[in-house]
């Protein structure tokens, strides 16, 4: 494996590894048996509130994302497992599902992303599951969902994107669909898988029984399109090409030294400051622009116009003028630029923490989200969640290796 190297000046913010680190969510404890993005994302999001979550992987292998790499390293299995410890269990032999029930009411909640009907086929279902352990909480991400005429179709995010209505809106209209760039649809329902678990978890310990909660991909990102099914039934839904229809002044345009910003005016107030930033306030008396349904529908006439004033400009030059005259405009950043911007170090949006043997010195990632004025964290922020090594290896249960001591 090629040797991973990263300049110490790129070191933002170095924080340590706090294994003791305690969060809002101290003494949920959660058997993850999530894999990929879903799966690793709505265990992700529980272990960085605080919740002791233990993932389960397969003996000697371990879960998929530890060899998603091109080097020794796999960015994804740091990422998405950081905070989480470790178990080695192999579920397709009565040893391992034995175990899995053994230890099971040690834990609030199960989750899993297994296509539906996988551990009934184990023999392990929510009803064997909730047999052992009245109170659990069973969260299952699939990609249809655990009932429906699709339930036991294979599904993976960009499925779910292309259902949902968001495929066909993003691009260009004289250009195919443009899939999301990122594991979106994966992530929003790993985020609605976390929030419906914890509110499992509290009706548990309101008194109220276990259950099933049933998530699938594509209906967190469909949730996520807003009114469009309404736009829909009132034939007002926007084309792939016209973007969103909530700002009537917005776009992204390029500057005179070839970098780009992005502007986005929501109310009549900022627009008229568009205009008047522009030297134009007398355009908000024009009958093309004087309402939020003109704008809309001579869009393009407005951002010709943006866009001349902005390519006679650098980009520090354009920003700064807009700011003067409080216009909602902000940089086009790649991840590089957003690290060394002033208010996400401030904000401590990202963290650089220790690599280990044959890994970067540091390595970076994403801090934990959101702020908690409540719960401080040891590095100086406001997050008492704080970050905990991802990891190393599969621990069976008993072994002090790993963090699974526990079990």
């Amino acid at each position: 494996m090629p040797e991973l190297t990263l300049d110490p000046v790129d070191y933002q913010n170095p924080v340590d590894y706090q294994p003791d680190a305690k969060g809002p969510l101290e003494g949920v404890r959660v058997l993850d048996l999530g894999r990929l993005a879903a799966g690793g994302h709505c265990g992700l999001v529980l272990a960085d509130l605080g919740a002791d979550v233990v993932k389960v992987e397969r003996p000697k292998v371990g879960d998929e994302m530890r060899g998603m790499g091109r080097a020794a390293l796999s960015p994804y299995w740091v990422v998405y497992n950081r905070n989480k410890r470790s178990l080695a269990l192999d579920l397709k032999s009565e040893e391992g599902r034995a175990l899995l029930l053994e230890i099971l009411p040690q834990f609030d909640v199960l989750a899993e992303n297994f296509r539906p009907g996988t551990l009934e086929s184990l023999g392990i279902g929510p009803d064997a599951l909730l047999a052992r352990h009245p109170g659990l909480v069973v969260t299952r991400l699939s990609g249809w969902g655990q009932t429906g005429p699709y339930a036991s179709r294979p599904g993976f995010g960009t499925l779910a994107e292309a259902v949902s209505g968001y495929m066909l809106r993003n691009g260009y209209a004289d250009r195919p669909p443009v899939p999301a760039p990122t594991a979106l649809a994966d992530m929003v329902a790993g985020l609605y898988g976390a929030c419906a678990t914890v509110a499992a978890v509290l009706h548990a310990r309101g008194g109220g029984p276990g259950q099933v909660v049933d998530v699938s991909l594509f209906e967190p990102i469909t949730s996520i399109m807003g009114p469009d099914a309404l736009l829909d039934q009132l034939g007002r839904l926007p084309v792939r090409g016209e973007g969103t229809r909530a700002s009537s002044v917005k776009g992204i345009f390029e500057c005179a030294d070839g970098l780009w910003i992005a502007l986005s005016a929501g109310t009549d107030s900022i627009v008229q400051r568009v205009f008047e930033a522009l030297g134009m306030g007398d355009f908000a008396d024009d009958r093309r622009f004087a309402t939020y349904d003109d704008r809309l529908e001579h869009r393009e006439e407005i951002n010709a116009i943006i866009g001349a004033w902005v390519r006679q400009h650098s980009r520090d030059e354009a920003l700064a003028h807009f700011h003067r005259h409080g216009v909602t405009a902000g940089p086009l950043y790649a991840v590089a630029d957003a690290r060394r911007d002033p208010h996400f170090q401030a904000r401590k949006v990202f963290v650089d923490l220790p690599g280990r043997p044959g890994e970067p010195e540091r390595v970076a990632m994403h801090n934990i989200v959101p702020h908690m004025s409540a719960t401080p964290r040891g590095s100086g922020g406001r997050r008492r969640c704080s970050a905990r090594t991802p990891p190393t290896c599969c621990a069976r249960p008993g072994s002090r290796t790993s963090g699974s001591r526990h079990c």
